[in-house]
């Protein structure tokens, strides 16, 4: 569900009416420039923070939702946490594990069957030609 949230968001986000509001909310952004700093992880967070509650402002009433998603997934205790996705990455691992081997197990049955089916029409075909001798 996280994912899929943190997807639309980013959508939303990438949309042409979020880049206007976000040149309203910052002015003069169009004209700075970037500039490597060094920030801490926690210091960059509040910024971000910061920045998203000035924008939920301006951004009218029941159309701010994902704009406090993000804001909830910043202060949210996994994103607090390093490694927030690793029992995800885990949990999808282990699900491509299980399906190569399920995979595996149709491979051998399928060729089986195709054994079967080969073993079967040669027996239906001995049968016919017996029956036509007769």
């Amino acid at each position: 569900e996280e994912l899929v949230a943190l997807a639309d968001t980013i959508k939303i986000l990438n949309d042409d009416d979020a880049l206007d509001l976000f040149k309203k909310t910052l002015p003069g952004a169009a004209s700075a420039s970037f500039v490597q700093t060094s920030s801490g992880v926690v210091t960059s967070r509040a910024r971000a923070l910061d920045i998203l509650a000035s924008a939920r402002q301006q951004v009218p009433h029941g159309q701010s939702a994902s704009l406090d998603l993000l804001m909830l997934t910043l202060t949210g205790k996994k994103a607090l946490s390093q490694g927030g996705f690793d029992k995800v990455i885990k949990m999808v691992d282990d699900m491509i594990g299980v399906l190569k081997k399920e995979q595996e197990d149709d491979d051998g049955k399928r060729e089986y069957c195709s054994t079967q089916f080969d073993h079967s029409d040669d027996k239906k075909k001995a049968l016919e030609r017996t029956l036509e001798e007769h």
